[in-house]
């Protein structure tokens, strides 16, 4: 049994951030249903990654959308927003990322709808708040990083900003709104109470970089400097980075600059004896490293680090990763198909309970699969 088995969620989101939510829900045993608007649905169905579509809808959909139901209602018709209401009545969990003052139009606010159900657990996921200048701002990933600051940690010093290749923002809310909601949960197992939750995506990215951020705050306002070469983090010194090997790439991580140079052979880093230049002359350091990595393999390399308990990794593509066995031996691919056609392969949840995978082949629903016997079900009418 999973540990959410009997809770209902309403999903009332769209695109990334909340459905990753739901879906994580989903993954550790709670009923998700989507609410999604007749026609079009989630615009995600529609909002595809190198125009992959299965079954009419994109693969993206597909990923986060899956072990769900699809309950279509048109929230600007009385009578099926009155439908939707007495689900809501029945829900633990209800989640939505409108921009703000859509769902109080509705009449689907927290207040409308904690009168409905005391008992609910409210999540909200906003781009920027719901108050300020930038409140009504379109909450899209990249625009949230270009506002954070993040793009100026990533690349190298003579390089512009450089947003990270992921929907970040959208997935560390999504991950931020689920700890919310359970801790109401587990709150309102004890006192009877829902809650309101609510996180937001700029917000959720200002957390993720809470150990920057602290430095920049206690450094006198100094602005982090990249490094110029080989740069993988704007605080840390040499070696830290990625460096190009004879055949390939090597990632080396934090560690001393002296051992560094006598396990390589390499005299001219053991040179560098104060710790202090490891940081202050990191380009320097850095410039020798990419030399003299470029002299032998990353097997030869990876080798004569490990062994030497040095802190290092190859640097491996998707198909590398996925065909080895520290990989494999993580089990983190699951088959997920409609009415066993159109099979698609995708990753499952990362969390084991009681040393059990939490996976499923229930599809992402198409749209509105679900509807009448969700009305069945409920008696609603």
């Amino acid at each position: 049994m999973k540990p959410l088995n009997g809770i209902l969620v309403l999903d009332f989101s769209q695109f990334l951030s909340g459905p990753s939510a739901a879906l994580r829900l989903a993954d550790l045993g709670a009923r998700v249903i989507k609410i999604e608007r007749p026609g079009t649905g989630d615009l995600s169905r529609k909002l595809s990654l190198k125009n992959l579509v299965v079954d009419g809808d994109s693969i993206v959909f597909h990923a986060i959308n899956r072990n769900k139901e699809s309950f279509t209602a048109n929230l600007k018709d009385p009578y099926e927003l009155n439908l939707v209401k007495q689900l809501i009545q029945r829900a633990d969990v209800l989640i939505e990322n409108f921009r703000p003052g859509v769902m109080e139009k509705i009449g689907l606010g927290y207040e409308e709808v904690q009168a409905l159900n005391p008992r609910l657990v409210y999540g909200s996921v906003t781009g920027y708040g719901k108050e300020g200048p930038w409140k009504n701002k379109p909450g899209q990933d990249l625009l949230v990083q270009a506002l954070s600051g993040m793009t100026w940690l990533n690349g190298n010093k003579d390089q512009p900003p450089v947003p990270f290749g992921l929907s970040v923002a959208d997935m560390y809310a999504g991950a931020h709104l689920v700890q919310g909601i359970l801790a109401c949960l587990v709150r309102r197992a004890k006192t009877n109470e829902g809650g309101r939750v609510e996180v937001s995506l700029l917000e959720s990215i200002l957390d993720l970089q809470f150990e920057v951020l602290t430095t920049f705050l206690n450094d006198g306002g100094q602005l982090p400097e990249r490094s110029a070469i080989n740069n993988a983090h704007a605080y840390l010194g040499a070696p830290y980075g990625i460096f190009e090997t004879k055949d390939h790439f090597i990632a080396i991580a934090m560690g001393s600059v002296i051992e560094l140079g006598q396990i390589l052979d390499c005299h001219e880093l053991t040179t560098y004896s104060n710790p202090d230049s490891w940081f202050e002359k990191r380009d320097e350091i850095k410039g020798l490293l990419v030399e003299h990595l470029r002299t032998k393999t990353t097997k030869e390399w990876v080798e004569r680090l490990e062994s030497a308990n040095y802190w290092c990794s190859e640097v491996l593509q998707w198909n590398q990763l996925i065909d080895h066995e520290g990989f494999k031996v993580l089990d983190m691919l699951q088959d997920i198909s409609r009415f066993s056609e159109n099979e698609l392969i995708t990753t499952r949840c990362p969390i084991r309970i009681n040393n059990q995978l939490l996976k499923s082949s229930k599809w992402a629903p198409k749209l509105g699969e679900d509807t009448e016997n969700i009305k069945l079900e409920f008696y609603l009418n």
